[in-house]
């Protein structure tokens, strides 16, 4: 046997001789050599033990992300481990604080958006409705590649305008699913679906206020000073914007997959029986709509996401539509992720890690737009690391303090920054569904979570900029 270079057979050798573990074990040594002395030089700094310290969780969780040395879920429960291990014992650290913040992660929000999410998308295989919402879709866009990427993509946006955008990628990930696995996982055209479509739900919630957290964050500061933001006036930038984005993303998959005049067969998927199981489809379809109506106007009734989303998981069971072997093989690594990420980003709020980075900034005396850049740059770097909604909670506050027009224009600009956090499976709940199929895996986010960290910022900075000169 001749191999084509020496890489090929060292890999090869490297496999049959099951050395993985090896590997796993000197990459996972090495990031934390690598935080370890990064901490040290931090700690010079005198901010106190436990800044030191969740400095250095914090270096390591981005390292084991990137570098994958174990699991990503297997990160999440690290460091929450981590977390409670330094703060609630003696061991480490010689001052505790409380440490049920950090387990009432599992009970957050966002984590019961997305089992409800998970629920609605098991059941809607189970009675193919997601084959019947691929259906309606090619219909309108044809099996030409690149149209029905786009296609699928804006319609993402557009639902993730006025409801969840977990809820909206649960829904169109269920239904290109069938096709992703008609192709297999290692086509260009199905990495371009499983990273465009959680990118179209995160970014089109730019589009208005209740699109996205950080844009209501962003609201509610402005009118606590006296600015009022109406719901059309941040959709003369959020819309627009939001569009744009996308359409550029899109074309950016269609040329680096080299898909344009890609003709896909979707005889695979439009065949088969859409009948079977009416009564089991009724059911579906009606908590489908129960669920995301009452996702969609909580602003109304005030019913928490976390209650809402207990609506899939009793309808669903209880007409038999999931059983508990399809309830035991759901994704629940992927809750594992974000609540590790979740508890990350409260921990860096709590001693006080994230507003040192801010003070730090405010001191190098730089220029009015300088600090416009830094604020976009922040968030959209902290949110792909931590919670969007603590970043902008962090971020928005402390921007408000700069001079007119900036500190009307700035707290808009890190909302938006903060939607467009795409680089990791844990940097958003959409990456987080797409991950957790198992058809997409954490290095294929790298390429448009860049692109996200460049569009961004300038698209937030050029539009908010110039509606906040000529509106004000």
């Amino acid at each position: 046997m001749f191999y084509n270079d020496s890489r090929d057979a060292a890999i090869k050798i490297y496999r049959k001789l099951r050395l993985n573990w090896l590997f796993n074990t000197s990459t996972f040594i090495g990031n934390l050599v690598i935080a370890l002395t990064v901490t040290y030089f931090f700690s010079q700094l005198g901010h106190g033990e436990a800044v030191n310290y969740v400095f250095l969780l914090t270096v390591l969780a981005i390292g084991l992300w990137v570098t994958e040395a174990i699991p990503p879920f297997a990160v999440g429960i690290f460091m929450i481990g981590m977390l409670v291990f330094g703060f609630g014992t003696d061991f480490i650290l010689s001052e505790n604080k409380e440490v049920d913040i950090y387990i009432d992660t599992w009970t957050s929000n966002v984590i019961w958006l997305l089992l409800g999410g998970f629920f609605l998308a098991e059941a809607m295989k189970q009675v193919s409705l997601d084959r019947s919402l691929f259906n309606f879709t090619i219909k309108r866009f044809g099996s030409r590649a690149d149209r029905l990427l786009l296609g699928l993509m804006f319609m993402t946006a557009l639902a993730s305008m006025i409801m969840s955008n977990t809820a909206t990628t649960a829904m169109m990930i269920s239904s290109v699913i069938p096709l992703v696995r008609s192709l297999g996982k290692e086509s260009p055209y199905s990495k371009a679906l499983m990273i465009g479509i959680p990118a179209a739900a995160s970014v089109g919630g730019i589009g208005t206020i209740i699109g996205s957290t950080p844009n209501a964050i962003a609201v509610g500061a402005l009118g606590e000073v006296g600015i009022q933001i109406t719901f059309v006036e941040w959709m003369m930038i959020g819309f627009p914007l939001a569009i744009l984005l996308v359409y550029l993303f899109a074309a950016f998959l269609i040329r680096t997959n080299n898909i344009k005049h890609l003709d896909i067969d979707l005889s695979v998927i439009s065949s088969g029986k859409e009948d079977e199981n009416k009564g089991k489809r009724k059911w579906v379809i009606f908590t489908l709509i129960v669920t995301v109506g009452l996702w969609l106007t909580e602003p109304l009734h005030g019913i928490p996401v976390a209650a809402t989303s207990g609506v899939p998981i009793l309808f669903l069971t209880l007409t038999r539509v999931i059983d508990s072997q399809q309830v035991r093989a759901l994704p629940w690594d992927t809750l594992m992720l974000v609540a590790g990420g979740l508890a990350m980003g409260i921990a860096l709020v709590e001693v006080g890690l994230a507003k040192i980075v801010m003070d730090s900034i405010y001191g190098l005396n730089l220029s009015i737009f300088a600090l416009v850049v830094i604020f976009a740059m922040i968030g959209v770097l902290f949110s792909n690391v931590m919670s969007n909604t603590a970043a902008s909670s962090i971020l928005i506050p402390l921007s408000i303090s700069l001079p007119e027009p900036y500190n009307i224009a700035v707290p808009i600009i890190v909302a938006i920054s903060c939607s467009c956090s795409l680089l990791l499976p844990v940097s958003t709940p959409s990456n987080a569904i797409a991950y957790a199929t198992g058809l997409i895996e954490q290095k294929d986010f790298r390429a448009g979570g860049i692109f996200f960290i460049i569009a961004g910022p300038v698209g937030a900075i050029s539009t908010v900029m110039i509606w906040t000169f000529f509106y004000f």
